[in-house]
C-alpha cells in the first residue's frame, strides 16, 4: 500500500530531551490523528525514536515508547547503571523490544514504505562532529535501531554505541535541534516540536572539571558537553527570528513535569496526557500555519 504525505514544503523537526519526550509524544500522535503527514522528518536523541515512530504512523506505540515502557524491568534504573549498562539499558530498549513479539514491536516494511525523507543526528566520539543517517544507511531493523540508539546514548548515564567500527554518542552534544540539516536540504519552512517551555534557555553544565577527567580520553565530547548550551540557545534564537517571519512554527509545552531522566510511570502518563491536551487545543494554529485548514 502506498502511503501519501501531504506537507512537502515544511520540515517536521522534533527536539530530543529523554523522558520529556513523554510530553511531545501527545503532540506526535496528534499530528498523526490529524493526517497531518510530513514529506520530511529530522530527529535527534528522543527526537530520533519520535521520527520513526511518526514515520511508521504508529500512535500505540510513540507513547508506549516514552510511557509504558518504564514498566518494563529490563528497562533500566541506578542498578543497571552501576553494572555499567546505562541508566537506560539502550541495547535492550532500542535493539530488542522493537522485535516482532517484543514490547514495542516496529513495523518496519511500513515505516520504509514511507517516502518521506528522514535524518537522524548522532554525535561521532572520535571525530566530535554530527553526522546525520538517512534511509539509505538503512537496510534493515539492526540497521535502523543501532542508528536510533546512537542518538540517544546519553554521555555518562548510557555507554556509548558501537556500529560499523565507529562509536557514537548522543546527537544532542551538537546542539540538539536539527535545524541545520534542514536548512541544508533546502528548506525554508520549520515546524519544530521542542521539549521545554517557551523561553527556556541553556545554561553552562556544572561539574565541568569532572566532564573533563571522565572524558580525559574523549576530550572532544567534553568539549561538546561543555559548548553544546552556546550551539543550543543560538539555534533557538534563530527559531524565533524565523517565526517572527512567519517560516517557523514553534510547538513548546505549556510546562514540562518531568526530567529528562524520570522514570515514574504515573508522572510519565501525566505528562503524555498534558502533551495530548494541549495538541488538541493547538491543532487549530497548527493547521493554519501548514495551509491545511
Amino acid at each position: 500500500m502506498t502511503m501519501i504525505n501531504n506537507i512537502n514544503d515544511t520540515a517536521l523537526i522534533f527536539e530530543g530531551g529523554g523522558m520529556r519526550a513523554s510530553y511531545t509524544a501527545g503532540f506526535l500522535n496528534n499530528l498523526l490523528e490529524n493526517e497531518l503527514y510530513f514529506n520530511y522528518v529530522a530527529g535527534i536523541s528522543a527526537g530520533s525514536s519520535h521520527s520513526v515512530n511518526y514515520l511508521a504512523r504508529d500512535t500505540r506505540r510513540a507513547k508506549r515508547s516514552f510511557v509504558d515502557l518504564v514498566l518494563d524491568p529490563e528497562f533500566g534504573g541506578w542498578k543497571s547503571f552501576f553494572k555499567g549498562e546505562g541508566f537506560f539499558r539502550s541495547q535492550y530498549i532500542y535493539e530488542e523490544t522493537s522485535l516482532p513479539g517484543e514490547s514495542l514491536p516496529l513495523d518496519f516494511k511500513k515505516f520504509m514504505n514511507n517516502p518521506a525523507q528522514l535524518r537522524i543526528g548522532v554525535f561521532h566520539r572520535d571525530r566530535g562532529e554530527v553526522i546525520y543517517y538517512t534511509k539509505d544507511d538503512i537496510q534493515d531493523m539492526q540497521d535502523l535501531m543501532k542508528i536510533v540508539r546512537s542518538s540517544s546514548s546519553m554521555p555518562i548515564f548510557m555507554p556509548p554505541t558501537y556500529y560499523k567500527e565507529n562509536y557514537y554518542v548522543d546527537g544532542g552534544l551538537g546542539g540538539g535541534i536539527a535545524l541545520d540539516i534542514a536548512k541544508k536540504d533546502g528548506y525554508e519552512k520549520f515546524f519544530v516540536v521542542l521539549t521545554r517551555e517557551k523561553g527556556y534557555r541553556k545554561s553552562p553544565v556544572k561539574f565541568q572539571r569532572f566532564i573533563k577527567t571522565y572524558y580525559r580520553k574523549h576530550p572532544q565530547v567534553a568539549e561538546a558537553m561543555l559548548t553544546r548550551h552556546i550551539i543550543y540557545n543560538q539555534t533557538l534564537d534563530e527559531l524565533e527570528a524565523l517565526e517572527k517571519d512567519g517560516k517557523a512554527f514553534l510547538v513548546y509545552p505549556e510546562t514540562m513535569p518531568v526530567s529528562n531522566r524520570e522514570i515514574d510511570f504515573d508522572k510519565l502518563s501525566h505528562s503524555y496526557e498534558l502533551g495530548y491536551a494541549q495538541g488538541r487545543r493547538d491543532l487549530p494554529q497548527w493547521k493554519a500555519f501548514l495551509g491545511m485548514q
